[in-house]
């Protein structure tokens, strides 16, 4: 895992995957999520979204899920990652599960 900070991406090594994301103030959006089709399934997009989290997490950021698939695994994990939701993008989730949407 490779952070181009300056680019502003996450990569996974021999160009597998990236995480895109857009630093504003205190938030990291997370704009896009790519993995190559031919290694979907074998978890390179969580660990580029994991990153991506523990990143924001140790420069106290919140984070603001706009690529779809950063989104479901937040909200897969959100015991873990819920806190760095930032809270002006949730909505009240429609079950009992939290974070279950976003806006």
């Amino acid at each position: 895992m490779v952070h181009h900070e300056p680019e502003q991406r996450f990569e996974i090594q021999q160009a597998r995957g990236l995480l895109q994301y857009r630093r504003s103030g205190n938030e990291l959006v997370l704009v896009h999520t790519e993995v190559k089709p031919e290694l979907e399934g074998q978890g390179i997009g969580a660990e580029l979204v994991r990153s991506a989290l523990d990143y924001a997490r140790r420069q106290n950021l919140k984070v603001v899920p706009r690529c779809p698939f950063a989104a479901a695994y937040i909200q897969r994990h959100w015991k873990e990652y819920g806190d760095l939701v930032d809270p002006a993008v949730r909505r009240l989730p429609a079950s009992n599960n939290p974070g279950s949407s976003y806006k």
